[in-house]
């Protein structure tokens, strides 16, 4: 191998590897300074009436914001809610005032902890389907993305071959 081909080759990996590469990936979606990614949701069982979202919020602005609100096709409602055990008992509330995300934080949303609460399903989650969201900013705004669903005890995303093509 040539210094000048392993040169150019290295040059090729290091921009598939930059932030602005990974913005592209089916599952990352972006607006303004805040990159959200890979969204995702548990299977609900028949006759469920809430269900959860989960995923990584960065800001990689210099200033905080604040998520004040979302949505999803399949919920009359969102929340976002904390989960915590005190003396052995669990508890999940919402948080008031939204979830602030400071400049170069990335905050996870996750099973067993801060998630996105879908309130009045309108419809259960099936594995394997794609459910079309809104996520709502104080600064950054609105940002569509869309949740991949995985199975009902699922702890992670599922994986991205299953992604959504559309948007």
């Amino acid at each position: 191998m040539t210094k000048r081909f392993a040169a150019a080759l290295l040059s090729t990996l290091a921009v598939g590897i930059t932030p602005s590469a990974m913005a592209q990936a089916p599952d990352t979606f972006r607006a303004g300074a805040i990159v959200v990614e890979a969204p995702w949701s548990r299977a609900t069982p028949g006759g469920a009436k809430v269900g959860g979202g989960y995923m990584r919020i960065t800001n990689t602005g210099s200033e905080p914001d604040r998520l004040v609100g979302g949505s999803t096709v399949v919920a009359e409602g969102f929340e976002v809610h904390r989960s915590t055990v005190t003396d052995g008992i669990a508890r999940m509330e919402p948080v008031t005032g939204g979830l602030e995300i400071g400049p170069g934080q990335t905050v996870e949303l996750k099973p067993g902890a801060m998630h996105a609460m879908f309130v009045n399903l309108r419809q259960g989650l099936k594995p394997g389907e794609t459910v079309d969201g809104m996520l709502v900013f104080e600064k950054a705004g609105a940002l569509k993305i869309a949740y991949r669903v995985g199975g009902i005890g699922a702890q992670a995303a599922p994986a991205a071959a299953n992604a959504h093509q559309n948007h």
